[in-house]
């Protein structure tokens, strides 16, 4: 069985079991979640699509770690004006384990 769930403004394919690295989400360490915005459940006897969210689905996960991603450079110029401008960010994320997904009715 597989699903797809809505969190932080994206979409993720996902089965029990998986690591996810999502946006953060401000849980600490341990604890445990249910992501409610499952667009589409997928299973063995066919599937279930949401109108935009299917109707009591939902999957459990707990949180593995909250971290900092790698830095991402960004570089701006324009030539032949000697302007040049470096700046770097490193986005917070939250990594999370499928637990189980409950595909509802």
């Amino acid at each position: 069985m597989y699903a797809i769930v809505e969190t932080g403004g994206k979409q993720y394919r996902i089965q029990e079991g998986d690591l996810l690295k999502v946006e953060s989400l401000g849980i600490a360490e341990g604890e445990s979640l249910v992501l409610d915005k499952v667009l589409f459940v997928g299973r063995d006897d066919g599937i279930s699509v949401g109108t935009p969210y299917v109707e009591g689905a939902s999957v459990s996960a707990s949180v593995v770690t909250n971290g900092k991603d790698r830095k991402v450079l960004v570089f701006k110029f324009k030539s032949k004006k000697n302007y040049r401008r470096m700046r770097g960010h490193r986005q917070h994320f939250t990594e999370i384990r499928i637990d189980s997904i409950n595909p509802g009715a």
